[in-house]
C-alpha cells in the first residue's frame, strides 16, 4: 500500500510559507519535478532565471526566491524569510549536504532535529555515545520579536561534532525554529571558539506525510573538502532517516496529552505549543478543543 497521501493544503499559515525545493547547484534548464503540499511542481533554470509552476500544464509561474543554496517557492502569499546572515560571512564553507525523501510529516522531521536525548543511541560514535546519556538543563522560549523558538544554555558530548573535528568534546549549541517546517542549528565551532558553525534543515512537505529534508551545513573549516562536509552529514541523515519512518503517528500530535513528555523533549514541547498558536494543520494532528 502507498504511503503516498494526496490531500491538497487548505492550511493558510503554511500555504503563504516559503518552501525550499531543491538545490540550485542541481538545478539546470532541464525541467525538473516535484511535489509541494500535494501538487505537482516543475521547475528549471533559463537564462539563469530559476523558474517554477504547476505541473498540470498552468503557464503561470508561482513566486521564487533563491536563498542559502536553495530554490524556495510559495503557493500562496509569501511571507518574508527568514535571515541567515551567517550564510553570507566569506570565510564559511556553505554546503548543500543533502535533499533525502522520508516517509514523516514535516514537522515530526524538525521535532527529531530538536532532540539531543537520541544522540547516543542514534550517532554512536559521532554525536554521542554512552555513558554520556544526560541531557542537561537548558532554556526555551518563543521569542517576542521575532516569534521563533529558541533552545539556549544546550551542552552534550560528542565523540565528533563536526568533520574535521579530533577528539570529542563538550558542545555547545542553540537551536532555532524561524519557519514552522525549518529548523536552524548553532553548534561550537572547533576551529574558533569565538564562533559557530550552522547546520540548517529545511523540510520540504510533498504532503502530509512526506518529505524531501534539505541540509545546509555553513561551518568555518579550513581543512575539510566539501565533500567531506558533505558526506559527514549524509551520514547523520542516514542514521536518522528509519528511526523518522517508524514513528507513528506520521503526523505530529499537538496534544500535550498524546505523548509522555521528558526533560529532553522541553523544544518539542514548546515547539508544539506555537504550532497549535499559529493554528497550523497541515502535517499535525490538532490538540482537541
Amino acid at each position: 500500500m502507498s504511503s503516498t497521501c494526496t490531500n491538497l493544503c487548505d492550511d493558510l499559515v503554511i500555504l503563504n510559507q516559503w518552501h525550499a525545493i531543491a538545490a540550485i547547484e542541481d538545478t539546470s534548464s532541464a525541467p525538473s519535478h516535484t511535489r509541494l503540499l500535494g501538487e505537482q511542481l516543475t521547475y528549471c533554470i533559463v537564462d539563469e532565471t530559476v523558474r517554477v509552476c504547476r505541473s498540470d500544464a498552468d503557464t503561470l509561474p508561482l513566486p521564487v526566491t533563491c536563498a542559502y543554496g536553495y530554490i524556495w517557492t510559495c503557493l500562496g502569499t509569501p511571507l518574508p524569510l527568514f535571515e541567515l546572515p551567517e550564510y553570507l560571512e566569506s570565510d564559511r564553507t556553505n554546503v548543500c549536504a543533502a535533499s533525502i525523501g522520508v516517509r514523516v510529516s514535516a514537522p515530526r522531521a524538525v521535532e527529531n532535529f530538536l532532540d539531543m536525548g537520541h544522540f547516543p543511541y542514534v550517532h554512536t560514535g559521532i554525536l554521542g555515545e554512552q555513558p554520556h546519556t544526560e541531557v542537561r538543563e537548558y532554556d526555551v522560549e518563543v521569542t517576542e520579536d521575532t516569534n521563533e523558538v529558541i533552545a539556549t544554555r544546550c551542552r552534550f558530548y560528542q565523540p565528533q561534532a563536526a568533520a574535521g573535528a579530533e577528539g570529542g568534546m563538550l558542545v555547545e549549541y542553540v537551536y532555532r525554529v524561524p519557519h514552522p517546517y525549518c529548523s536552524v542549528l548553532y553548534k561550537s565551532c572547533p576551529d574558533d571558539e569565538s564562533r559557530m558553525d550552522v547546520i540548517a534543515l529545511f523540510v520540504q512537505p510533498m504532503d502530509e506525510i512526506n518529505v524531501r529534508a534539505h541540509a545546509l551545513v555553513s561551518v568555518i573549516d579550513k581543512n575539510s573538502a566539501p565533500i567531506a562536509i558533505r558526506m559527514f552529514q549524509q551520514t547523520i541523515f542516514g542514521q536518522d532517516k528509519p528511526i523518522l519512518e517508524n514513528q507513528l503517528p506520521k503526523k505530529l500530535p499537538l496534544d500535550p496529552r498524546a505523548e509522555t513528555p521528558i526533560r529532553a523533549d522541553k523544544s518539542a514541547i514548546v515547539y508544539r505549543r506555537w504550532l497549535s498558536k499559529q493554528g497550523i494543520r497541515y502535517g499535525v494532528i490538532p490538540a482537541a478543543a
